[in-house]
């Protein structure tokens, strides 16, 4: 997804784009255990997700991939809506809810010297760019409602219960749609991925890098 942003790139480009995708995962990773034990699930406090160290949200094998291919995956915070004082579904809801909105606030964060002209150097420039596009593309992304990614979380806390019972038995097929989706652009000429994620994410790059 970062292909056209980095190609032909200088090394140090890349090395920040590496930079920006680690953030990018941990930060989202990390809203994911802060909001979980704000509505009293102490679960990712014992496990050490409260802490804005990519050490504690990288998955091994995730950050393989995002080397490798440009698509990867951080650890999953793991939660139990017992503690929760709300009810499960609402709860599981706004866990999800904060990945992707602490990416679009890194976002918005990074617009601001870009919008108001306060970078100079060209390659900070091109940088700022892809840490802007990249954390837009993940929260985007992670809305798509198709298990186990936030937003099907977010849909099944927001619909009434039958109906929320009636998606939740289709979450075991989510993984297999969603590496269909992945696919596609290989299978096909075209990407089905790109279908859902584009418009949103290209009409809130325009907005966010928009020059005033």
């Amino acid at each position: 997804m970062l292909i056209w942003l980095i190609n032909g790139a200088p090394p140090i480009i890349v090395a920040s784009s590496l930079a920006a995708v680690v953030i990018a995962i941990t930060v989202h990773e990390f809203a994911h255990a802060v909001t979980a034990d704000w509505i009293g699930d102490p679960t990712p406090r014992s496990q050490g997700r409260l802490t804005l160290d990519p050490r504690s949200h990288l998955d091994t094998f995730g950050t393989i991939m995002i080397v490798i291919a440009w698509f990867g995956w951080g650890k999953p915070v793991n939660v139990d809506p017992r503690y929760f004082r709300t009810d499960a579904r609402t709860g599981m809801a706004l866990v999800a809810a904060a990945g992707p909105l602490s990416n679009l606030l890194l976002a918005c964060l990074a617009s601001f010297p870009y919008r108001l002209s306060l970078i100079s150097s060209e390659s900070l420039l091109r940088g700022v760019e892809i840490f802007i596009f990249l954390n837009i593309t993940l929260a985007v992304f992670n809305l798509l409602p198709v298990a186990p990614l936030d937003g099907s979380r977010i849909i099944i806390g927001l619909l009434p219960a039958e109906w929320a019972r009636n998606v939740a038995r289709f979450e075991r097929q989510g993984p297999i749609l969603l590496m269909l989706l992945i696919m596609s652009g290989s299978i096909f000429n075209f990407s089905f991925l790109d279908i859902f994620i584009s418009p949103p994410r290209d009409m809130l790059f325009k907005m966010l890098t928009m020059l005033p």
